[in-house]
């Protein structure tokens, strides 16, 4: 039987004789060969042993210990921290985070007791029965009766009415309506904060319902200034255009005292449609509305 492969020719004998060193055992794998082998077959067999000898040195590389190279942990000297060493900002950054918010949430939890303190304490003026107002008042005083409610009889100055505003009621655009009451005798005029009314009746001639003539009783809450901040938007008064309720500034342009009533009314929604569509004023009701989150802040620190 003779072979022919790329032009070669190897006899039987020949063949047998070149394959003898192929014919050996590789780990655990024997390779032989015998006369009726073909030769496509010891090649196949051929390229196996040199797949698992790739293999065998694929695993011998990963072994750490078949490396020259390979230094043990237990014969590598230890590494020494010094203990003087500062510490880098990252951690004091993560020191200060609890340190923080245990400091905020302590401040919240006063904040909530002094928030709670004052909002009962107007509550309880509330339900008290209106005080009439003295003809000389205090402005230093004011802070003591705030939210008190209290009662007053003048008529109303209408050719000195300032407009704040834009102001939402119920998704509507509008302004407040605040008008001098000039009280009767030696008593001083003060301003009153007679409710919203609707963008659209801006005009006094469009809204003559609105415009009370004569003597005028009325009963609301007693309101101490508010604070400006630096986001506070600048009135112009010249203009006749009013964005925050500056007590002071509009005490001023209309030779009042600076005392602020809020005019109330019962929560009505029949009636709040009807004075809407007259352009009457329409007052705040009889109650404390401050905002008091602080418990969730707690809880948020």
């Amino acid at each position: 039987m003779t072979i022919h492969f790329h032009n070669l020719k190897l006899s039987e004998y020949g063949m047998m004789s070149a394959l003898k060193p192929l014919s050996r055992k590789f780990q655990g794998h024997v390779i032989k060969f015998s006369r009726t082998s073909t030769w496509l077959e010891i090649h196949k067999r051929y390229a196996y042993r040199r797949c698992l000898q790739r293999q065998s040195q694929r695993r011998l590389a990963h072994v750490p210990a078949e490396d020259p190279n390979f230094t043990s942990i237990i014969d590598n000297p230890p590494t020494l921290v010094r203990s003087g060493r500062q510490h880098g900002p990252g951690l004091i950054i993560l020191a200060l985070i609890p340190i923080t918010a245990f400091i905020l949430g302590s401040w919240q939890v006063q904040r909530l007791g002094w928030k709670t303190k004052m909002i009962a304490t107007f509550e309880d003026r509330l339900v008290k029965d209106p005080l009439s107002l003295p003809p000389q008042i205090d402005p230093g005083a004011i802070a003591e009766f705030d939210y008190r409610r209290v009662q007053a009889a003048g008529h109303f100055n209408h050719d000195q009415e300032m407009l704040i505003g834009p102001r939402m009621h119920d998704g509507t655009d509008g302004y407040l309506v605040i008008t001098p009451l000039q009280r009767g005798g030696d008593a001083t005029k003060i301003l009153v904060n007679r409710g919203w009314i609707s963008k659209k009746l801006k005009r006094q001639a469009d809204r003559k319902e609105g415009l009370p003539t004569g003597q005028v009783k009325v009963e609301g809450l007693l309101r101490k200034p508010w604070s400006k901040n630096i986001f506070t938007p600048k009135n112009k008064p010249e203009r006749g255009e009013f964005y925050f309720p500056d007590v002071e500034e509009m005490a001023r342009v209309s030779g009042s005292q600076p005392v602020w009533i809020e005019q109330t009314m019962a929560p009505d929604l029949l009636m709040a449609y009807n004075r809407e569509a007259k352009g009457i004023p329409i007052g705040r009701p009889s109650e404390v509305n401050l905002r008091n989150n602080h418990a969730q802040y707690i809880f948020t620190w």
